[in-house]
């Protein structure tokens, strides 16, 4: 098989084991005939005829199906708000199993087109908080969270309008606002985010099953947090806002829910009827492609399932490590250009500051692989890219393209480069098979792809000045260094995979 092929098994492995159905089987169970009980990652909760199901995200309708499965009879009603088009989506792609059967109890709205609160999202949040109102000491509600959860569960706090808030979460979006920044913006704003719907629901008791996209999982960042109780205040959402330029061009409503709201924290709530559950994660995907690299005979090795930070200095940080390595398999990670190497990447590190990530002790890691055998480098999180042309592609295409013509360029400024030596293929796709406005989830490049389109008379350079990864990629045998997948069902940030083996010299 070609490194192309072992890097989209590698990656289909992994988000397959993040997929919807297998994740809640995993963590949730009905046991018990007379009394029934809901098993929760160990956790035991009574059920009558009492149970109300919620979600919001992108791999909610999958969690939805597989939990109505599971409970049967015992769930009296739901609602889940969903991306728009993701039913007849994964009807077209033949994913039954994510689809709610005939006569379900719960209730599917559609919205959020292209990720962003719209009309419809704003209908799907209004039933979710009228459901989640109406409930009683008696009562228990299932929520299911994922990825793209902010956008399908808005509700701006008067009088804010939903096209100023969406307005406002798409400034910082193109100013490169990261994740954790727009979900802290959004929190401030909303009725049913920072633990709204958890206060909104008491006294039901709340069991929250979480597929996380963000990094470190923080329970009140993801979807920002409708059932866990918000670690930000507003000063923390004015500093956002500032960092960014947009104190000075904030809409009137917005101005006066900022005002009226105290700018400290306000004192810790009871959240004692609230459970939430991290059932699927970025590690979790990153652990199973591991497992399937070495079964395919690499030495495999975690990065970090936390890289962040902006795209071009993740870029820098791929190439370093790639030509660590091939210097390594030339038997040259010792010398002066290996220290130079090791040098730079340590630079990098610091720049990032990636959460967790001991770079050190993964150098050390890397010194102590033998030449022999093909190499597999994962890593996951979700970078960061600042909006500057008008083409198309996502950060994933961006970050593909950034690392081919950074290996393209030491390459051909080192006489001899170890680089030539290796075969290298990097890949980087959404789990969740979307990556930005197109049809792609990745890509997957190589210095020589960036070499080709120089042939070509194809300037990788000017493409990403233009933010038109995906065009660059469409160029060449159909779009075959394209990584399309369709909508999976899931989401759990990106995936990045290293692969670098010596070329055959026979």
């Amino acid at each position: 098989m070609s490194l192309r092929e072992h890097a989209l098994s590698l990656f289909r492995s992994a988000v397959g084991t993040v997929r919807p159905a297998p994740m809640l089987k995993r963590a949730v169970k009905l046991q018990g005939d007379g009394c029934p009980q809901l098993i929760v990652k160990g956790r035991a909760f009574p059920v009558k005829r009492n149970l109300y199901l919620v979600g919001f995200g992108k791999a909610v309708l999958g969690m939805a199906a597989a939990a109505e499965e599971i409970l049967g009879d015992h769930l009296i009603r739901g609602i889940v708000s969903v991306p728009l088009g993701i039913q007849e989506s994964l009807q077209r792609a033949g994913m039954q199993e994510m689809l709610l059967k005939p006569h379900s109890r719960i209730q599917v709205i559609e919205g959020a087109k292209n990720n962003l609160p719209d009309p419809e999202a704003l209908r799907g949040a209004g039933a979710i908080q009228e459901l989640a109102q109406g409930l009683t000491a008696d009562d228990l509600l299932l929520v299911l969270i994922s990825g793209g959860g902010s956008a399908l569960l808005p509700a701006p706090i008067p009088p804010i309008l939903l096209e100023e808030k969406e307005k406002l979460t798409k400034m910082l979006a193109s100013r490169g606002a990261a994740i954790q920044e727009l979900n802290t913006v959004r929190k401030t704003l909303s009725l049913l985010k920072g633990g709204g719907l958890a206060r909104l629901a008491y006294p039901a008791q709340v069991v929250s099953l979480i597929l996380s996209d963000v990094i470190g999982d923080p329970l009140d960042i993801i979807a920002s947090g409708p059932t866990a109780a918000s670690s930000h205040s507003v000063q923390d959402c004015l500093q956002v806002l500032a960092k960014y330029n947009l104190l000075q061009s904030l809409p009137k409503s917005v101005e006066t829910v900022l005002s009226s709201s105290p700018t400290t924290r306000a004192t810790p709530e009871d959240y004692s009827h609230v459970c939430n559950i991290i059932i699927g994660s970025n590690t979790l995907a990153l652990d199973e492609a591991k497992r399937q690299a070495e079964g395919l005979g690499y030495v495999a090795l975690i990065l970090s399932a936390a890289v962040c930070g902006d795209i071009g200095h993740v870029a820098a940080l791929y190439c370093q490590l790639i030509r660590l390595l091939c210097l390594g398999f030339a038997g040259l990670g010792e010398g002066p250009l290996g220290n130079e190497v090791r040098g730079n990447l340590l630079q990098l590190a610091a720049e990032l500051d990636i959460p967790g990530l001991n770079l050190a002790e993964f150098l050390q890691a890397l010194q102590g692989l033998g030449p022999e055998k093909p190499v597999c480098i994962l890593a996951g999180g979700e970078t960061t890219v600042r909006l500057r042309g008008s083409g198309k592609g996502g950060r994933n295409q961006e970050l593909a393209l950034r690392v081919g013509l950074g290996l393209h360029r030491a390459q051909g400024a080192e006489a001899s480069s170890p680089l030539g030596r290796c075969e290298i293929i990097f890949l980087s796709g959404g789990t969740d098979g979307q990556d930005g406005p197109t049809g792609a989830a990745g890509a997957f490049c190589s210095p020589e792809l960036v070499d080709e389109a120089f042939q070509e008379g194809l300037d990788a350079e000017a493409f990403l000045s233009n933010n038109d990864s995906y065009t660059f990629f469409s160029h060449f045998q159909r779009g075959r260094h394209l990584l399309v997948t369709g909508l999976t069902g899931t989401n759990v940030m990106d995936i990045q995979a290293v692969l670098i083996r010596p070329r055959d010299r026979s």
